[in-house]
């Protein structure tokens, strides 16, 4: 107990089934917010959520929290895969009803807090945020859903 090593090597998947990228995801990446298992909204890699007015939520990160590459994750985190993922017409293959608005936007406040600017309130936001995986920047740089390989994350499924 107490002895860490640094993350090594390359985990290689293959699962044919139509789902695998929520297994993947689901196994790979973490989300702000989950549901317990009663359906109760509870914090993720989100320490804690406040709306400061009906289009502004504040959202801070758990503080300590790496990826599995041994990244820090912060504030800057969210930030990115949320500017990543709004560049998608539809990127969640469940539905839609789970996009953030086009013209909603994340700031980051400081290393552990994003501010969400909301064009108009959305009371959908939490559960949204169930679906919103966030992954290290590696995952961006390297992969992030499919660029590399067809350009775009999205359709492909």
């Amino acid at each position: 107990m107490g002895h860490t090593t640094a993350p090594a090597g390359t985990i290689n998947v293959f699962d044919p089934h139509p789902l695998n990228w929520l297994f993947i995801t689901w196994n790979t990446m973490e989300e702000p917010i989950r549901t317990d298992p009663d359906g109760y909204i509870v914090n993720a890699l989100a320490e804690s959520s406040e709306w400061l007015d009906d289009h502004t939520l504040q959202v801070r990160v758990r503080d300590g929290a790496r990826f599995q590459d041994g990244e820090p994750c912060t504030a800057h985190s969210i930030k990115q895969n949320f500017e990543e993922v709004q560049k998608w017409a539809a990127p969640h293959p469940p539905g839609t009803y789970l996009n953030f608005h086009p013209a909603a936007e994340c700031e980051v406040r400081d290393e552990h807090t994003c501010i969400f600017r909301l064009p108009e309130p959305d009371g959908l936001i939490l559960g949204k945020f169930r679906g919103f995986h966030i992954a290290s920047s590696a995952f961006w740089k390297e992969h992030g859903f499919g660029y590399q390989r067809v350009g775009t994350g999205e359709g492909h499924w």
